[in-house]
């Protein structure tokens, strides 16, 4: 009995080890707020790495793609509720994440003996002015944290994910051109697909822009728009690289 325990901690061990594994070299994704609207991006097979979730609201993940599905349906449902019992402007990301999503992803990890769910998101929400936007960084365990500015980044590798996200921090510090974020951004998602250091030795600019051009052939490059304003009380929108002169 009183190894009962300890069992279970080891269980857990492996299977964070097992995810983690699987998710090896998926194709990240990226949110990076800026003055005008939230940016989601992911490099995969078409309608399989960015969504629309509800009014205000989106989602990006790497990972299986029956998981992300089950998850986004999941907050949809969740937010859509949330709509009918209060109001639809009343649907906060917080309370979806808080109260929704991360303790069914807890939930699920925990229980040693079914499938645990193969992905890694992020979650955005626009606000009326930059200051209330949220990016949410939601794990496979049901860990979250949430952000209020800046780039957010999911990678299968944490020590990647922090690299990525710090260099595009510093490389899009007072940039608001949605032309220019999209390209730098690629080029981050070519330097970790292929295992470029953002420390030393990073390719030059040029290299990097032929390398992600390069890369996503036989790819879709998946472009979320949360726009500030707009007509609409719906602020999603899909772009593409041509629209944004890529």
């Amino acid at each position: 009995m009183t190894e009962e325990p300890y069992r279970w901690l080891e269980a857990i061990g492996n299977r964070r080890e097992y995810v983690r594994e699987q998710l090896k070299g998926g194709s990240p994704v990226f949110a990076t707020a800026s003055p005008d609207g939230i940016l989601l991006l992911g490099v995969g097979t078409g309608h399989s790495k960015v969504f629309e979730l509800f009014d205000r609201h989106a989602l990006a993940g790497l990972g299986h793609p029956a998981d992300i599905e089950k998850i986004r349906q999941a907050a949809i449902d969740a937010a859509h509720l949330e709509a009918f019992n209060r109001a639809p402007e009343d649907v906060s990301l917080r309370r979806l994440i808080g109260f929704g999503l991360s303790p069914q992803l807890k939930t699920n990890f925990e229980q040693i003996f079914s499938a645990p769910f193969l992905l890694e998101l992020l979650l955005a929400e626009v606000g009326l002015e930059p200051g209330q936007d949220l990016i949410a960084r939601l794990h496979f365990d049901g860990a979250f944290q949430l952000n209020t500015k800046g780039v957010v980044v999911a990678a299968s590798q944490p020590e990647a994910e922090t690299s990525a996200r710090t260099w595009l921090n510093q490389k899009l510090t007072g940039k608001t051109d949605r032309g220019e974020i999209t390209e730098t951004v690629l080029q981050a998602w070519w330097c970790l697909m292929e295992n470029k250091s953002f420390n030393d030795g990073l390719p030059p600019e040029a290299e990097r822009r032929d390398g992600w051009r390069k890369a996503v052939n036989g790819r879709s490059v998946e472009i979320g728009w949360l726009a500030r304003k707009g007509n609409r009380r719906a602020r999603y929108e899909e772009l593409t690289p041509a629209q944004l002169g890529l």
